[in-house]
């Protein structure tokens, strides 16, 4: 190939792998009142799909799940959707797009998602969305697992829910340490690159308590969860 002398070369770099394979996104079964959390949701889908990572979600096309999910699979993306039995209806979720895996029970359910899944976000949501976001922090802080949490603060979605945990740390009942065992960003660029950069912190009594769980019958779950 000629190259004339007074033109530099420039070479593209190869865009960097992501360490995730998949990443469970939790959101709303509702689209929400702003235009800007369906943008989120379709712009999630693109981030996920430019970087090759697999979306991990709770099944069906309606609201926020069903605009994340079809951006990621209309890429080119996987998209596995593990949805409850009884919650199959078509007029309760909508038509669920990629893969389905059918599970018995809720807390199945969840326990699936975080099997297949590398990282957690969530996208805004209601009661469903936030149960399963604080349950996987939980999580993290007792051990069970080392994924990385993150979320996406869309137009200031999240701030009251941040400003309650920053109350919680004030007020004793969690510790300072563990306030920064989950991330947030406005954006699903930004909100990524940190994921793939968090590097959870060691703790002794974490390990003691994970130890303690393991002895009392929750092996089985923990390997599940932390796989």
């Amino acid at each position: 190939m000629e190259v004339d002398e007074g033109v530099p070369l420039v070479v593209e770099a190869p865009a960097k792998k992501s360490p995730f394979r998949s990443v469970c996104v939790f959101c709303g079964s509702s689209t929400g009142k702003k235009q800007s959390y369906q943008d989120a949701a379709v712009e999630l889908g693109a981030e996920l799909v430019a970087r090759k990572v697999d979306l991990v979600y709770g099944g069906g096309s309606v609201g926020l799940m069903g605009l994340v999910s079809q951006a990621v699979h209309k890429g080119g993306g996987h998209v596995l959707g593990i949805i409850p039995r009884t919650l199959m209806r078509k007029e309760v979720t909508g038509e669920t797009v990629g893969e389905v895996k059918v599970v018995d029970g809720m807390h199945q359910r969840k326990a699936e998602m975080s099997r297949h899944s590398d990282a957690f976000i969530a996208l805004p949501g209601g009661y469903g969305t936030l149960e399963e976001l604080l349950e996987v922090i939980s999580w993290a802080q007792l051990g069970i697992h080392r994924k990385p949490v993150g979320l996406m603060n869309v137009d200031g979605y999240y701030d009251a829910l941040l400003a309650l945990i920053d109350s919680a740390v004030g007020e004793g009942f969690i510790d300072p340490s563990q306030r920064h065992i989950f991330i947030s960003a406005p954006t699903a660029k930004e909100l990524v690159q940190k994921l793939e950069e968090y590097v959870p912190a060691g703790d002794g009594a974490v390990v003691k308590l994970r130890w303690e769980m393991e002895q009392v019958g929750y092996t089985s779950m923990v390997a599940e969860i932390a796989r």
